[in-house]
């Protein structure tokens, strides 16, 4: 089968250098698991952390690609909710299943956790013509939602969902800051946030506003501003005024990280939340701890989320309150492109390959 594959790192963000497609043999499924034949496949950060060596040395040769969807062509003796022909689509959280933590619903805190197409290897990821992986790994693909669809929602709608429904337990009425509203999540994120009937301001750079608003977004403000955050807090003094309420952001949802962290902390009013699942800014951000204590402010970690979480998602997208943005499909031979496109941040929603 053909497939995408790398051999060494490319710490310089040279991909044309490493990416290669190349014939490999066909995947056979253990006991447990199910070959699906790829329809599309979704770029995701990690990608470019694989490639660069770092923060994992990610095993080689390599292939990426963590969200698949695609049709069932084999099944393992052991299989028992899907059959050939079934159209489904991946969890990349691959976790024991039996531990504690798995069996309370924290798969994503397994001590066995890997994420699928990134840390596995080698030769074990999405950009491949045939995909295997456990059964607790593939959920069916809902009437009315694409296989492109499905690719582009897999690990981005679950992210988003557990961010605000699994961890910030977001409620109905809140002043959600939803920070890079034009990436896979942060689209999602937006869409979500509405989905509870919040008032949702999203950012993001100043080509993809209108797109925000599009999504749902009830304000749109230019993260690259030096001034972002007096308008994000200009917007909540005026909602506040219309509701009685106290001005500032109840719930901010943040994948930024370095550059905007300490801004959204200052936003937040007392009691509220920032929920953070990546730093695509750099890690060391610099804070007032004062805005955490004197507020009570909640600053919760969420990595994924569960196979559950990602079904919800796609179910209201069946029903036609969520939709995933797609940017763009590539080939496999174009991928060095698409991950520079990513890379560089000319993008809205999610990019595509497909063999």
């Amino acid at each position: 089968m053909k497939a995408l594959v790398y051999e060494e790192y490319a710490p310089d963000d040279n991909y044309s250098k490493i990416l290669k497609v190349k014939e490999i043999s066909d995947p056979k499924p253990k006991s447990n698991e199910i070959v699906l034949k790829l329809k599309a496949a979704a770029l995701n950060y990690n990608d470019i952390w694989g490639m660069r060596g770092v923060p994992i040395a990610i095993p080689l040769p390599h292939i990426s690609g963590s969200d698949a969807a695609g049709d069932v062509v084999a099944v393992g003796e052991d299989v028992t909710n899907f059959k050939i022909g079934d159209r489904v689509v991946t969890h990349s959280n691959l976790a024991c299943r039996t531990c504690e933590l798995c069996t309370s619903g924290r798969e994503f805190d397994c001590t066995k956790r890997q994420v699928w197409g990134f840390q596995t290897g080698p030769l074990w990821g999405a950009y491949s013509e045939l995909v295997h992986l456990p059964e607790t790994n593939i959920s069916k693909i809902p009437d009315g939602v694409s296989y492109e669809e499905a690719a582009a929602a897999s690990m981005t709608i679950l992210t988003s969902w557990h961010m605000l429904v699994g961890r910030a337990k977001i409620v109905p009425g809140q002043i959600v800051l939803i920070m890079g509203g034009g990436s896979g999540v942060g689209s999602f994120g937006i869409q979500i946030a509405k989905l509870y009937g919040c008032h949702v301001i999203a950012t993001a750079s100043k080509d993809k506003l209108d797109k925000c608003l599009k999504l749902g977004a009830d304000y749109a403000i230019d993260h690259r501003k030096d001034d972002w955050s007096k308008e994000v807090y200009k917007i909540t003094k005026d909602i506040a005024t219309k509701e009685g309420r106290r001005p500032g952001v109840d719930l901010t949802f943040d994948h930024i990280g370095e550059t905007h962290f300490n801004k959204q902390l200052s936003l937040l009013n007392y009691g509220g939340t920032l929920v953070t699942c990546g730093a695509t800014t750099g890690y060391d951000a610099k804070i007032d701890l004062r805005q955490i204590f004197f507020k009570g402010i909640n600053v919760l970690g969420s990595t994924q989320g569960t196979k559950a979480e990602m079904e919800a998602g796609l179910y209201w997208m069946s029903k036609g309150k969520i939709k995933a943005e797609i940017d763009s499909i590539y080939s496999f031979e174009n991928a060095a492109e698409a991950h520079t496109k990513m890379l560089k941040g000319n993008f809205f929603g999610k990019i595509l390959m497909k063999p």
